[in-house]
């Protein structure tokens, strides 16, 4: 991928994946609600799940994708990186949220030295930042046909001071930043690398406060957005209106927790949320449609946290007429049973998908 680079560090991702070794960093998803962790490495059938584990970040010490208490973070990264006991000190991570632009742009074909040329000098139309604040990446999809010289480039870039504070948060817990990636790539690396076949899917990742929608067409991310809606939506809701503590509103929002007479008004507070997430899923399927007509959907594969709460995949099926399904990133991955609990890690699945895709990246550091 050309492109502007991080002093050391690589800022890219767009389904990278293939380069072949063993030098694979952690995958380090750092939310807003939790800290997740995914450690691979290459077997003889893909790869192997040699470590994994979560844990919840102190309230509001990520917001809206930067940094608020990096003290805080450091210290549930350290702590999480010992209590599995991970050597490795190289990491990759994604930027997400309001200091990430991700575009797509359609230019006359170019060799790589023009296009990197024609990037650095005329990026700023295309990015609502002052170019000299941000970092800027780019990758050539090669859309160009034989009777059209014209190629759709997706161009990325992230705010220097949101990607240095993490660099710097990362440095202060003994580790480095090898890859610096953006969430809604990172989730199309880890089902490229959980299938086989090349369908034209939605990709939805439902955090905390976060929705990362990626729709991927032919192999190629063709659609990639944030939005600022995510599940603490709903265990607020739940929280405020039966007056639980945050555990037992999570635990009755994932059906952990039996409803009994709250069942009608759940459903209720339900309904109204999730109608919200629907109707943004269904502009970025609005949206892909009127640049890909002919290109028909086949389904919606959901991740995060959001993606278990009960009767979701069912409810967004209704409201985009698409099949849902709940992805598992680990499905065909290797690991040891008697190292990894099998029921822990059909638990923790969903919300492992972007720590999986940044896992399995090749890092040359």
């Amino acid at each position: 991928m050309g492109g502007l680079k991080l002093p050391g560090i690589s800022f890219s991702g767009l389904s990278l994946f293939g380069k072949k070794g063993k030098n694979h960093p952690i995958g380090l998803d750092i939310g807003s609600h939790s800290v997740k962790l995914c450690q691979m490495e290459e077997a003889d059938r893909g790869f192997r799940l040699v470590s994994v584990g979560s844990a919840v970040l102190p309230m509001g010490a990520v917001e809206e994708g930067t940094l608020q208490n990096p003290e805080a973070v450091a210290s549930v990264v350290s702590s999480l990186i010992k209590s599995l006991g991970i050597k490795e000190k190289r990491v990759a991570i994604t930027v997400s949220g309001y200091s990430v632009i991700v575009k797509r742009i359609n230019l006359a074909v170019m060799s790589a030295a023009e296009l990197e040329e024609y990037i650095q000098s005329e990026a700023g139309q295309y990015i609502p930042f002052d170019i000299a604040d941000v970092y800027l990446d780019f990758q050539d999809l090669k859309t160009n046909t034989p009777e059209n010289d014209r190629t759709d480039v997706m161009l990325v870039a992230a705010k220097k001071d949101v990607v240095n504070g993490y660099l710097a948060m990362l440095r202060s817990a003994g580790l480095q930043a090898v890859i610096v990636d953006v969430d809604g790539f990172a989730l199309e690396n880890s089902y490229d690398t959980s299938v086989t076949s090349q369908e034209n899917v939605a990709l939805v990742d439902i955090g905390a406060t976060k929705m990362s929608i990626n729709i991927v067409a032919k192999g190629v991310s063709v659609l990639a957005r944030d939005v600022v809606v995510g599940s603490r939506q709903l265990t607020e809701q739940i929280q405020n209106r039966f007056g639980l503590d945050i555990d037992e509103a999570e635990n009755l929002k994932l059906g952990i927790m039996a409803a009994e007479d709250k069942q009608h008004e759940l459903e209720n507070i339900f309904v109204s949320t999730c109608t919200q997430w629907a109707f943004e899923v269904k502009k970025a399927i609005d949206l892909y449609y009127s640049n890909n007509p002919d290109a028909a959907l086949k389904k919606l594969v959901l991740s995060g946290g959001g993606a278990k709460v009960r009767g979701i995949a069912q409810f967004l099926k209704e409201e985009t007429g698409l099949e849902a399904e709940v992805f598992n990133p680990f499905a065909s991955v290797d690991f040891n049973p008697q190292k990894i609990d099998p029921e822990y890690l059909r638990f923790l699945g969903p919300e492992m998908a972007i720590s999986k895709g940044l896992a399995v990246r090749y890092s040359v550091l």
